[in-house]
Formats: structure tokens, C-alpha cells, sequence
């Protein structure tokens, strides 16, 4: 746990009437959204969603925002509200859950029903409440409107939270599809209606605010894909996220009118687009789906769906481009990686093309064809916003830095003053009191790691332990000393591994290794703890100064 900005120091008791906003999660990054806001002594929690690990967090499986800040007050929270289903906005809920199980959860009844799956594999019967666009809902001391906005998910929300303090609009995540296939646009009267009313502080989706002008619509990709469909002679292999129902319905509508048969590969896409197609927001013309397992009975005309299109380790599509899945990919197949780069991911996607490609596929990515529409909006679409909205203060959410800086500038050009725009990180306080907002401290919050079964364990020294032992290697040196003489007895015998593994190699620092503790004892120092620690410079010293190398070092002196 780290405090972001120790010298703002911790925030006083909110007085009464006030409003708290602290994101926990979503400021500087690009996923574990997660923003906690309080009055009269009770929390709303929007969104709770997780990090992917990046190639430098080696064995993390995911990352939670810290939920130390509200841990004390768990019997406070009286709601979580979810804008949309996606990962980086539900991720976190089972874990959250796990904690106190009957907060209850707002959320579309598409987001309802893909939250609900995936407690149900953490064995969690969650207490949900759907809404729609247009309600509003009476959370304790909160009323919540919630309107409908265009994303790369169906059924996603806006939130506008009212309070006595005053009222905060949040987009969620955002475009502004004039065509979205769904024929669902984001509700700009809605967000004109509570303009006029005045919005105090807007929370303005940023991850494409350094992007000029509009993202094109959805429907654009639908030639790019004709296309690569018409042009591949035999398997089509598109890896998009397991959410992402838009792009599926545009590969099964392609593929309906290419005559190819479809199969969906991996367990979280084979659950969501069931739950999609059994609600309706998929239409899948009959007799076009089977099942993967039956993949041998077909020829080549068929066309896969899958996960992995982030280099996520685990994911149908790495494991085929490891070779260890069922489905080899090979000599006139194409691979379509059917979305946008997370930052920190472009080293696994890259190896993943470059594997695919050697095994004789063509890949074909956003970098190469129009394969991919953002699902966030542009820079043109956010200075719309800020002209109909006209936010007293606005703070820039769900962005790294770089995102959160442009989208405040676009908003101090549609006349926010400066010091009105809140550009800050997670675990910054900022107080809405009687209109007026202002930062005022800050909370513990730090990265929260869970791998395997293990959550919250892992520390950032672990963390460096393993690049440590990825990158440096390891070695060990054993030294048995006699208890009264402090004489040697047996040793030093090396061990190396992930360094350079030939033992003769140490045969001159054993030598320094024994002068360096005769020299020890001589001096007075004994005990096993201190006589180890000679042993770990002697050796330390003599790598970083041969070979220009900082192996993880393990000394052992063992008395008899």
C-alpha cells in the first residue's frame, strides 16, 4: 500500500451534506475502475473492475483496486452500480464480494446477467437490481438517473449521482455512434437536460482524448471484413474480448453471408455470447453454430471466435500460436485481432502475430485493416459533451496520464477555467460541498495482486524478486563452519541457475569467500545471520564487477 501524495495527508470527516469522490481504481491506468462516493455516512460504489497484468508483473493473474479504504466500512456501502459488463468495470466484484456478500447491485440486464455468470463460478448468489435508462433510483441518501450511452458493449449506462452537495455526472465508458448497430445512441438530451438543471462535477471518459476527431462508426468495419472473408481459402480465426457482442454479431453476420459455419472458442466467450443470444442482444441465424468440439467433422469454411486478442497468456488464441491447443493453425488460415492495443500488451500481441505468421497464417489487425473501431469517444465527440453539459468542475476518469491531460485541455477549450479541471490519480480525495469542489487529502491505495489462489500476498518486493530471478538468474552458496573455531569445514560449493551454470566458473571467488570470513571471525563477528550476509557482498560484488550482473543471491552458513 502507498499513499499517492503523502504530503496532502488524510482527508477530515466529510461534513455533513458534503459529497467524498476517491477512485480507487481507473486514474492513470487503463482498467480497475472503481470510484467510491460518500455522503451522510454512506458509500456508493460505481464500478469495480481489474487490471491485466503487464510483462514486467511476472505470474500476477490480475489486479484489484484496493479496497482498504472502505474496509472498515463494509456495512456503509448500500450499493454497487455497474455501467457496463466489460472486464475493467466487473472484474473486481467477486472479490469485493467476498468481503460482504448482500451489497446490492445495480446494473443493464445485459451487465446484470454477465455479472451473475461469473459469480455464480466464485459460488456467490449476488442481491441485483436491473435498471434501464430513463429510471431513477433512491440509493439511501443518493438518487441515481441513469441514461443510455453508445459503447462496444450493448445495454451500457451513464450515471448522474444528485445529492444535497450537489450533482456528479459520470459517462462510464463512451462514444457517439450516430449508426450503432444496436440502433442505441448515447441520450446528449439527457445530458443537455441535466446540463441545464447544472452538472457540478462531470467525469468524463478520457482513454481516447488524445485521439483528433470522431471515431467512425461500427458499420465501416463490415467491407474491411467482406474482404478479408472473401480472400481467405480456408479457416477464419477472429480474436476479439469475450464482451464484446457488437463485433461478434458483425463476424457471424459476415460469416452468415460467406456461407461459413461458426464455433466459439473458450469458456468465457462460449458463456456470454449464450447469455447475449438467450436475451437477445445476439442474433445468430439458425443452424450456423456448432459446437468446437466437433471442429474435425467440418471442412475448412468454417470460422472461429475466440479470446485472447491481448496476448492474455492463457487465451485460446496464445495457446494456439504456442502450438498447444487443439486447433492448429497453419498455411491459409487468417487471423483477425478484431480490437485495440491496451497500453502494456503490445509485446504479447506482437509475439503472438509473429508466431501465428510462422506458422504460415495471415494476420490481420487494426494496424493493417479496419478491423476495429474504438469504443471510446474522440476528442471531437468529448468537446461536444463539454458544450452541452457545461460542467462547473470536470475530472478526467478511466485514462493513463497522458488521456487525463488531454481531456482536461479539451475541456478547459470549451471555457472549464483551468483550475477547475481535477486531474489526479487513485486514492485522491475530492469534496463536493454546496457546489463548490476542492481536493483535500489522500488514502492508502495501492496495487492489490492476485495470483493463483493468493490475493493481496504478493508484494511489490516479490514482484521484484522474480524480475530479479527472470532476468538475473540465481545462485546459491552453501558453507558448513565449525561452531568453535569458526573454521571452515565444508564449502563453499556454488550453485547457479539462469546464470552462467559452469561451477569451475566460481572457482576463483571461493577463494575470496574464505579470506572474507576468516577475516570475520577474526574480527569478531559470528552467528550464522551475519557471517551469511559477508558471504552475500563477497559474491555480490565480485558478479556485478565480472560480469556486470545482479543474480538473486541465496547464502547459507550452516554451524556444526
Amino acid at each position: 500500500m502507498n499513499h499517492p501524495h503523502p504530503e496532502l495527508g488524510t482527508p477530515s470527516k466529510l461534513v455533513a451534506g458534503g459529497l467524498r469522490i476517491v477512485a480507487l481504481g481507473g486514474l492513470a491506468e487503463i482498467g480497475r475502475n472503481m470510484t467510491v462516493f460518500e455522503t451522510n455516512g454512506k458509500l456508493l460504489i460505481v464500478d469495480c473492475g481489474v487490471l491485466f497484468p503487464e510483462e514486467n508483473q511476472p505470474g500476477i493473474d490480475l489486479i484489484l483496486p484496493d479496497f482498504s479504504y472502505i474496509r472498515d466500512r463494509l456495512n456503509d456501502v448500500i450499493g454497487i452500480v455497474l455501467t457496463h459488463g466489460h472486464e475493467d468495470h466487473i472484474g473486481a466484484v467477486p472479490y469485493l464480494l467476498r468481503e460482504r456478500g448482500d451489497i446490492a447491485i445495480y446494473g443493464s440486464a445485459l451487465t446484470i446477467a454477465l455479472i451473475s455468470a461469473k459469480l455464480k463460478e466464485h459460488r456467490i448468489s449476488p442481491l441485483t437490481r436491473e435498471v434501464k435508462e430513463g429510471d431513477i433510483e433512491d440509493i439511501g441518501p443518493f438518487s441515481v438517473e441513469f441514461m443510455a450511452v453508445n459503447h462496444s458493449i450493448p445495454d451500457a449506462l451513464a450515471v448522474a449521482i444528485h445529492t444535497k452537495a450537489g450533482t456528479v455526472l459520470h459517462t462510464g465508458d463512451f462514444k457517439m455512434d450516430q449508426l450503432p448497430l444496436d440502433g442505441r445512441v448515447t441520450d446528449l438530451p439527457a445530458f443537455a437536460r441535466l446540463g441545464e438543471a447544472g452538472v457540478d462535477i462531470f467525469l468524463v471518459d478520457s482513454t481516447n482524448a488524445d485521439v483528433p476527431g470522431f471515431m467512425p462508426s461500427e458499420r465501416e468495419i463490415m467491407p474491411a471484413l467482406d474482404r478479408v472473408f472473401r480472400s481467405t481459402r480456408r479457416r477464419v480465426i477472429t480474436a476479439t474480448f469475450s464482451s464484446h457482442i457488437h463485433r461478434v454479431q458483425q463476424i457471424i453476420d459476415t460469416a452468415h453471408e460467406h456461407n461459413r459455419k461458426v464455433a466459439f472458442v473458450g469458456r468465457s466467450m462460449v458463456r456470454n455470447m449464450k447469455i447475449a443470444q438467450e436475451m437477445g442482444f445476439l442474433k445468430v441465424p439458425d443452424g450456423i453454430v456448432f459446437d468446437a468440439k466437433d471442429l474435425d467433422a467440418y471442412d475448412d469454411n468454417v470460422v472461429l471466435i475466440c479470446t485472447g486478442s491481448q496476448g492474455e497468456p492463457l487465451a485460446a488464441l496464445s495457446r494456439m500460436a504456442n502450438g498447444d491447443h487443439q486447433i492448429r493453425v497453419g498455411e491459409g488460415d487468417t487471423v483477425i485481432l478484431a480490437s485495440s492495443l491496451i497500453p502494456g500488451n503490445e509485446n504479447s500481441v506482437f509475439r503472438i502475430i509473429n508466431e501465428l505468421t510462422r506458422f504460415g497464417a495471415k494476420v490481420v489487425h487494426k494496424g493493417n485493416a479496419m478491423v476495429h473501431v474504438s469504443g471510446h469517444a474522440a476528442a471531437g465527440e468529448l468537446t461536444y459533451c463539454y458544450n452541452i453539459v457545461k460542467p462547473k468542475y470536470v475530472m478526467p476518469v478511466h485514462g493513463e496520464w497522458r488521456h487525463l491531460r488531454a481531456n482536461a485541455e479539451l475541456a478547459i477549450a470549451t471555457g472549464v477555467p483551468r483550475k477547475n479541471t481535477i486531474v489526479i490519480e487513485n486514492g485522491i480525495v475530492v469534496d463536493l460541498i454546496d457546489h463548490e469542489a476542492q481536493v483535500v487529502g489522500s488514502v492508502p491505495c495501492g496495487f492489490v495482486y492476485v495470483d493463483g489462489q493468493s490475493i493481496g500476498d504478493i508484494t511489490e518486493d516479490s514482484l521484484k524478486d522474480r524480475r530479479i530471478l527472470g532476468e538475473e538468474g540465481f545462485i546459491s552458496v552453501v558453507v558448513v563452519i565449525d561452531a568453535q573455531s569458526g573454521k571452515i569445514v565444508a564449502g563453499p560449493d556454488i550453485h547457479a541457475r539462469g546464470f552462467n551454470e559452469d561451477e569451475s566458473l566460481f572457482d576463483g571467488v571461493k577463494l575470496e569467500i574464505e579470506k572474507a570470513l576468516t577475516r570475520a571471525v577474526a574480527d569478531g563477528i559470528n552467528g550464522t545471520h551475519q557471517l551469511s550476509q559477508v558471504v552475500r557482498r563477497t559474491i555480490g560484488s565480485w558478479v556485478g564487477g565480472k560480469h556486470r550482473r545482479r543474480p538473486m543471491i541465496v547464502p547459507v552458513v550452516i554451524e556444526v
